[in-house]
Parts: structure tokens; sequence; C-alpha cells
């Protein structure tokens, strides 16, 4: 049989091209204003600390109420017209947030900001767009295009809101947004099918066989936590950069710098852990770091300490960012990593909500140092947590086509496929006509799955690779 090509196709480089950067653009405006709020807030009527964390973490739970919902409607409405509808929400609530004089008045667009809550959507129109070959790298670009869209966004918010005030970050959405619609409709090709592709979405009948393994739910605690922590501290974090005599125009550069340096730091670690099976010692290491860094940002910093412990902080944080989905991918059954990811991501979205939510009460009771005290506290309770996780098995999710194979009877074909050295879990979704395997790379025997798969062959020995 002829072999499949892993290169992509044109209308796969539009669809990965367009896709990644409106999910780049709305991760972009819902992340603008986490290091300007807490500094701007005095100019809003009826603002508190606690009101302001509210509007910093409001989104969060928007986005985890509709996800699920806006992902099941993409497969009965369509993918492109559920994301336009999506899209249009998200530009209607920074156009709220940017005309608001008061704190309820941002809390009610950033709302309606995480009401457009397209994730879902996004990616299943992409999955509908590309082949198993190389669907591996369109998520992985995805993902790539969200870290990006954070360092820009934490950069560039500060310096919009300096020149032109608060409202101009919320202004830049609008028009941001704007131009995600006019992509979506005059580059991202309509889908040439709609398939519910278990690797990318939520499958309800799944749900209870994710929700009761107990690994998972360490993955789910970890976002969880993390963007809890991040939230939370982002009440506090600007007001401190301030009392450590950083003008707030300089603030930008501050974290731009801080980002740049954290992700240069990162990158080592995570291809170790990826290289050397040592996932858990470094996810304690990240969490250890963070845990000691919220409690540096509690004590009196100078101007270059401060700075330093951020770095920490953010290094810690990025390197989570990296390898949670990556532990999560390696412990999902075969099938089901899109529900797995669909409860991942509710998680982090109740986690930014919450974060969001507690900071500005403690910061509101207590002062900024009780917010970074307080995280550190529960940082530790997640690093303990963390430390009875089994280690991660060095296992690789795999996507292979049924094509000349699915003649045989489903069971057969089970029977076959389990039996293969180094093929630890089986799901066929002959509605798909594909095979999803859960194996070990450093004992398959992928001679015996091709000689059986002939149709999983191709140009490079990672096709099918789907994490």
């Amino acid at each position: 049989m002829a072999k499949v090509s892993s290169l992509l196709m044109p209308s796969e480089r539009r669809a990965i091209s367009g896709l990644a950067g409106l999910y780049a653009s709305r991760m972009l405006g819902l992340f603008m204003v986490l290091p300007v709020l807490a500094i701007y807030a005095d100019d809003l009527a009826g603002s508190t600390p606690l009101l302001v964390g509210v509007a910093l973490g409001i989104y969060g739970l928007t986005q985890a109420c509709l996800q699920i919902p806006f992902g099941l409607m993409s497969d009965r409405f369509g993918r492109k017209r559920m994301i336009a509808i999506g899209l249009v929400l998200f530009a209607l609530g920074s156009a709220v947030a940017a005309l608001a004089d008061s704190i309820v008045g941002i809390i009610a667009g950033r709302a309606l900001q995480g009401s457009g809550a397209v994730a879902a959507a996004i990616m299943a129109l992409l999955a509908d767009q590309t082949r198993e070959q190389v669907r591996t790298a369109a998520m992985a670009t995805i993902g790539l295009s969200i870290g990006v869209a954070f360092a820009v966004a934490m950069a560039l918010g500060p310096w919009l809101a300096s020149v032109a005030g608060l409202s101009s970050v919320f202004w830049f959405t609008t028009a941001m947004t704007g131009v995600g619609l006019f992509v979506l409709w005059r580059w991202v090709p309509a889908a040439p099918r709609r398939v519910k592709h278990k690797d990318v979405g939520m499958d309800r009948s799944q749900l209870g066989r994710v929700l009761t393994r107990p690994d998972l739910w360490r993955i789910d605690l970890s976002i969880f936590a993390l963007h809890l922590t991040l939230m939370a501290s982002f009440v506090a974090v600007p007001l401190r950069l301030v009392d450590a005599g950083i003008d707030k125009s300089w603030h930008g550069l501050a974290y731009l710098a801080i980002m740049g340096a954290a992700f240069v730091l990162m990158v080592p670690l995570v291809i170790v852990a990826e290289k050397k099976q040592l996932m858990k010692p470094i996810c304690l290491l990240a969490i250890g770091v963070i845990t000691l860094s919220l409690a540096g940002l509690g004590l009196p910093l100078s101007h270059g300490a401060g700075l330093f412990v951020l770095l920490v902080f953010f290094t810690g944080f990025n390197l989570l960012e990296a390898t949670l989905p990556s532990m999560l991918s390696k412990l999902a059954p075969a099938g089901s990593k899109g529900t797995a990811m669909g409860v991942y991501s509710t998680g982090q979205f109740l986690g930014a909500f919450l974060g969001g939510t507690l900071g500005g009460w403690l910061s509101h009771g207590w002062g900024l140092d009780a917010v970074f005290l307080g995280c550190a506290a529960l940082a530790l309770v997640w690093w303990g947590i963390m430390w009875s996780m089994p280690k991660p098995p060095p296992l690789a999710s795999e996507i292979v086509p049924l094509d000349e194979a699915s003649s045989e009877s489903t069971d057969t074909l089970l029977e076959r496929l389990s039996a293969i050295t180094g093929v630890e879990d089986v799901m066929l979704a002959p509605e798909e006509q594909v095979a999803y395997l859960k194996v070990n790379r450093q004992t398959l025997d992928q001679a015996a799955l091709d000689a059986l798969l002939p149709a999983a062959q191709s140009d490079t020995p990672e096709a099918g690779h789907a994490g």
C-alpha cells in the first residue's frame, strides 16, 4: 500500500495557522488585563480589592460553564458557526468592559468575554481539518500559540494602559476579535467533514471513566491550583512592583524580560523531564519553587529581589504549563484524551475564577502580604498531595487507521492489537475508522503493528503519534 505522507497539505496549513491565531488572540485579550487591572482600578467607581479579584477571574466561571455546551453545539450546528458566535460574544464583552466606568461594568464585560467559550469548538475544527498523521503537530502549534499569547499579553497590556488608559486594553481586544472573525471567514477552510474525535472532543460516555481515576484527578488538581495561584497573586503583584519602586509605565518591559528569561530556564527542564522520564520530580520541583516564590513575595523586597522572585515564579509556572498536558496525555486511557482534557480545562477555568476571588478577598481583608502567604500555604498543600503521585508511565498515544484491518471483527482486531508487545491499551472507533492506542515506545513491536495495520505506515516513524 502507498505510504501516507506526513507533510502538511495547503488546507491543513491554512487551518492550523488560522485557528492557532484565533486561539492566541482570544487568550491575549483575556490575559492583557491581568498585569494592569489592580493598578488602574482606583479610577473605577465602586472598586474594592475583592471586586478587582472577581473581575480578574470571572471569565473562568463562564468559560467553565459553557465550554462543553459550545463544543457539543458545534457537533450539531457547525464548527465555524459556533466559533463565530463565540467570537461575537467575546467582542461584545470587550466593548462592554471598554465602556465601563465602574468595577461592576468590568466584571460584566469579563463575564461576557468568557461566555464566548470556543476553545473546544476550535480544537474540534482543527481535528476535522487535519489527518491523524499531522494532528500532533497541529495541536502543539495551538499550545505554543497560547504560551506566546500569554507572554505578549504580559508586556502589551501594561504598555497600552500606560499610553491610553485601561479602556484601550479592551478596545484593542475588540479590534483583534474583529480581525479574528475575518480570518475565520476568509482564511480558515470549511471542514470537509464533521466527526466526533475522541482524542479531541468530550465524549460523555467516557466521563465516568475519566472522573474516577485518582491519577488524573491529581493532574486536574494541579492545573486548578496553578491558575488559582496565578489569578490570586495578580491581585497583588502589580501593586507590589509599584511598591518596589518600578513605575507602572515600565511594567511591560519588566514582564517581558521576566517571561523571556523564564522560558529560557524552563526549556531544558522540560527536555530533561521528557527524555529522562523525570516528570514527577520536575513537577514537584516546579510546585516547590512556586511555593517558595509566593512566600518570598509576601516579604518586603527591593526592586531587584522582587523581579528575581517573579522570575522564579514564572519559571515554575511555565514548566507546569508545559508538562501537565504531557502527563495527562500519558495517563489518560486510550481514546479518552479529549474527555480528560475537557475535565482538565474545566479545572483550569474554575481555578482562575476562585483564584481571583480568593486573592481579592485576602487583599481586602488582610492586605497584599496575605495574598502571597495564603497562596504559598495552598501551594504547600498541593505539593504534599502530588508527593504521593505514582511515577507516570512512559506511554504515548497513537492513532492508526483501520482501512484494511476493519474487515476483521471488532473483538478479533481488539485481541490482536492488545497482544502486540508494547501496546498497553486499545480503543477501537469504527465510526472514525481509527484505533486509539496507548503504547510504550521503548518496548513496542512496531513491525508487528505495521504488519497488522499496514495503513498506519508513513514516511516518518512518528506518523499517527498523538502525544
